[in-house]
């Protein structure tokens, strides 16, 4: 029950958030009328709207607690998300599975190729996900430079098709192995750092990568970067625009699919399950026997591995290719996206890369609020669901005893 306590931390908050969104809610200046509107209406519908929002939350994690209170008094009750319990079921999984297939094969022929276009950003930005999943949520390596591998792929086709004039499907491959090589060189310096260390080096990797891009330009052609990039082509067809998009589309498709595939089998192997051994503990994890170094070398490959895949796969998308598109924000977003979907959890990456890549785009009705609104959908999700929206959940076993001799009378 809500006391009265929490009542007046709850307008503390509503005062709060009215101060901070003033600025932006309630004063309008027009530069070219020379004028200022003061619009007090907004301030009333922010202070009201988080006053509200703050006593629901606080609602929400009192049943919460009491919720866990009564799940402590039986520890081996089962814990698994609803959408977790649905998809280990295969009466459930295959059939949802096959719908979700069908209809992104349709996607493309029903709604137009704007939205096939941003579909595939979309599709791009969850296998980047599920590449980094592989180093942050399974191997527990946070590395704040993942960009870095995906300007090394996009990079490799466009100076390999400017010099020597190798096609895409030539130089996919060659990107992904040449990203991976990037990986292993990163893994070797940061063999005995962890924690925040790892990530200040990860991202200093990262940025030294991008300057190098963007100031030897008689290597990659500076901050002008490189265009006329030709797309992929399909035994030697030609496409227009329309059909172009279409078709990388589906080639997206193809490699989801393929990645999922991939990442899912990885986790559960034996390699799969030294990562998480590595991301739990990582000295009883050397101390029974499993090679730290190689394992934190396959994971900074294989993940820089997809990233140079996507890197390559981006520059035959946006024919033309430049520093300006490898930032800090790209990492963040990559990163926000494994965070929010769910560290370790392959669901929950597509959902969260779904969420961040799709709901800006949507948001652009909200005009000069699309961006607060994202921002308030992030901050709410980090407080009410800090494990992410399908929380890989951990295997646990239980031992209740044998039944008494008493009990098996009575069941008889």
């Amino acid at each position: 029950m809500i006391t009265v306590k929490e009542v007046k931390r709850s307008l503390l908050v509503s005062l709060w958030f009215v101060f901070l969104t003033f600025p932006l809610m309630v004063i309008k200046v027009n530069p070219f009328e020379r004028t200022v509107s003061w619009r007090w209406s907004n301030m009333v519908y922010v202070a009201i709207g988080t006053f509200v929002i703050s006593l629901l939350a606080k609602a929400w994690f009192v049943r919460k607690e009491n919720r866990l209170s009564r799940q402590q008094e039986d520890s081996c009750r089962a814990r698994t998300p609803i959408i977790q319990r649905i998809l280990q079921r295969p009466g459930y999984r295959y059939p949802l599975a096959a719908f979700l297939l069908g209809a992104a094969l349709v996607f493309p022929h029903i709604f137009s190729t704007y939205q096939a276009n941003i579909m595939t950003t979309a599709l791009m930005y969850i296998v980047l996900g599920l590449g980094l999943n592989i180093v942050v949520g399974v191997a527990g390596l946070l590395d704040l430079g993942y960009v870095a591998f995906y300007a090394v792929g996009a990079y490799s086709y466009a100076l390999l098709n400017l010099h020597f004039d190798l096609g895409f499907w030539t130089v996919l491959p060659i990107g992904g192995l040449l990203a991976a090589l990037f990986g292993v060189l990163l893994g070797f310096p940061v063999l005995r750092l962890r924690g925040d260390y790892l990530a200040i080096v990860t991202l200093g990797f990262g940025e030294i990568i991008r300057l190098i891009l963007e100031n030897w330009n008689a290597f990659s052609k500076g901050p002008s970067g490189i265009s006329n990039i030709p797309r992929p082509g399909f035994f030697g067809l030609e496409m227009s625009l329309d059909q172009a998009m279409i078709y990388m589309y589906y080639l997206m498709i193809g490699l989801l699919l393929v990645t999922i595939f991939v990442v899912n089998r990885l986790q559960d192997s034996r390699l799969g399950r030294a990562w998480l051994a590595l991301r739990e503990d990582e000295i009883a994890c050397q101390a029974m026997g499993i090679d730290k170094t190689r394992t934190k070398l396959i994971a900074f490959s294989l993940g820089a591995f997809w990233a140079g895949l996507i890197g390559v796969i981006f520059a035959a998308k946006t024919t033309f290719v430049n520093p300006a598109s490898f930032t800090f924000m790209e990492s963040a977003i990559i990163l926000s996206i494994v965070v929010l979907g769910g560290m370790g959890s392959i669901v929950g990456v597509i959902l969260g890369a779904l969420i961040l890549v799709l709901l800006p785009e949507y948001l652009r009705a909200l005009s000069e609020y699309r961006m607060l609104a994202f921002g308030a959908i992030l901050v709410a999700m980090m407080i009410f669901k800090p494990e992410g929206l399908i929380a890989n959940v951990r295997r646990v076993y239980c031992y209740k005893g044998k039944k008494s001799n008493t009990s098996l009378k009575n069941d008889e």
